[in-house]
Parts: structure tokens; C-alpha cells; sequence
């Protein structure tokens, strides 16, 4: 079984910064594309972005491109989120979660584990 820890998630400023964190129990980790899913309250899950197990392929939705940035690290067996200039409309619970392959994925049935959540708030 996988477990996927999130972190970093809290209260921010419009135009602030949080970086989110999801540490993986997994020995092969470095086999499978990551990807970070939200969900505000009363809407759907929305794909935010994905990565590829080597880290250089990398996949973004449309609202988050040139403000968010995924990366990993495969020797820690973690997977980041760094938010830059962030909007109240990002307000909602980040998901972590573990493809079923390695190449990087934007559909959520691609992904077969996830992450409790962590929640992140922008204040207007």
C-alpha cells in the first residue's frame, strides 16, 4: 500500500506564495508520474498539474500555467507544488496522488493512490 503525505498548505494573501509537499512510502517512487489534483467546496475535482517519473515532462491546467510549477525529487521520494501569485480562486483541498504509469497524466482515473489533502486559503 502507498501512502502519500501532503504538506505546506495554509493561509495566504492574494499574490502570496505556498509550496506543498506530498512525501510518498514508496520504493519506486521514481517509476511513476505524479500529479496534483483540488477541489474547492461545493465543485469537482480539477486536474492541477502532472509530472513524469524522470521529472522532465510536465503538464499543467490552463488557470495555473505560469503561476505553478511541479518538480520532484526521486532520491527523497517527494513530489512539490510551488504557487506563486496566487488567486482567491485557488482556494480549495490539494491532492496528491500516484499515477498507474509513468508518463505524466491528466485524467484522475489515471492515478491509482492519493493523498489525504491539504488545504490552502486566499484571502482576497
Amino acid at each position: 500500500q502507498v501512502q502519500l503525505v501532503e504538506s505546506g498548505g495554509g493561509l495566504v494573501q492574494a499574490g502570496g506564495s505556498l509550496r506543498l509537499s506530498c512525501a510518498a512510502s514508496e520504493r519506486t517512487f521514481s517509476s511513476y508520474a505524479m500529479g496534483w489534483f483540488r477541489q474547492a467546496t461545493g465543485k469537482e475535482r480539477e486536474f492541477v498539474s502532472s509530472i513524469d517519473w524522470s521529472g522532465y515532462s510536465t503538464s499543467y491546467a490552463d488557470s495555473v500555467k505560469g503561476r505553478f510549477t511541479i518538480s520532484r525529487d526521486n532520491a527523497k521520494n517527494t513530489v512539490y507544488l510551488q504557487m506563486n501569485s496566487l488567486k482567491p480562486e485557488d482556494t480549495a483541498v490539494y491532492y496528491c496522488a500516484r499515477a498507474n504509469r509513468g508518463t505524466a497524466q491528466v485524467l484522475g482515473i489515471r492515478y491509482d493512490y492519493w493523498g489525504q489533502g491539504t488545504q490552502v486559503t486566499v484571502s482576497s
